[in-house]
């Protein structure tokens, strides 16, 4: 059995002296691992990176197999970013959930394509982290578990929402949600308002919701991959340092 698609490299991990086991977001075959023969050597140090766009050939006897890739280099974004810390963690942060959430060989073409866009947005700071957000977002839809931010939930208002019930995922209005406030998450407002920027204390705030949504239903409850957990920590090092410097 053969393929050959456009993947995304989410996860490479060595195998023996030389090869490399490699996890690939596919564009018709999901997420896809696969055996790379020498993968590890020095002229293939910079192709299988996360976040790297590659074409995979893929063989095996049997469909079940795990199989050999066969991979040319499209686009290497990876090296884009490492002079860029944020850029570069939230690279590694969305190819970290995507393989941890997907399931395998389950087609996906939807995140495929967002995740695309996510990695081309990251070339302009006033754009990728509304795009990020909502990446997570549509990973939770794509999963089943999609957030409703067009009305309130206790009123169906769709004016001044500001909060998101932790329980149904659906926002809620200021009016409605001031009593539960303490129990209730913050809804940031450039989620509800394309006019509205989106300041990296709002990136943090909108990470804070789709985490708790993901652990919950993506995760289990049980944790975060550590690349989207160092995302986060890096976001708010910038943050702190911001502060300082405007002091």
């Amino acid at each position: 059995m053969d393929w050959n698609d456009r993947g995304i490299v989410l996860t490479a991990r060595k195998h023996g002296e030389t090869s490399l086991i490699v996890s690939l977001l596919t564009e018709h075959h999901g997420r896809h691992a696969g055996l790379v023969r020498g993968g590890a050597g020095r002229r293939n140090r910079g192709v299988y990176q996360p976040g790297n766009l590659v074409n995979a050939q893929w063989r095996a006897r049997l469909a079940e197999h795990l199989g050999t890739f066969t991979c040319e280099l499209l686009e290497a974004k990876t090296a884009s970013y490492l002079d860029c810390p944020l850029e570069l963690a939230a690279l590694q942060s969305v190819a970290a959930l995507t393989e941890s959430a997907l399931p395998e060989r389950e087609n996906h073409p939807n995140i495929f394509n967002g995740l695309l866009v996510v990695i081309e947005s990251l070339d302009d700071q006033s754009i990728w982290p509304v795009v990020y957000v909502k990446w997570e977002l549509g990973l939770l839809k794509e999963l089943g578990f999609g957030l409703d931010f067009s009305r309130c939930a206790a009123t169906g208002k769709t004016d001044d929402l500001i909060y998101v019930s932790p329980k149904t995922g659906r926002a809620v209005s200021r009016e409605a949600g001031e009593p539960y406030r303490e129990l209730v998450l913050n809804l940031p407002r450039f989620l509800v308002d394309a006019e509205v920027s989106c300041e990296m204390a709002d990136l943090l705030e909108a990470l804070k919701l789709s985490g708790y949504f993901l652990l919950r239903h993506a995760f289990n409850g049980e944790t975060l991959p550590p690349a989207r957990e160092r995302f986060v920590d890096r976001i708010r090092h910038h943050i702190n340092v911001s502060d300082i410097d405007k002091a």
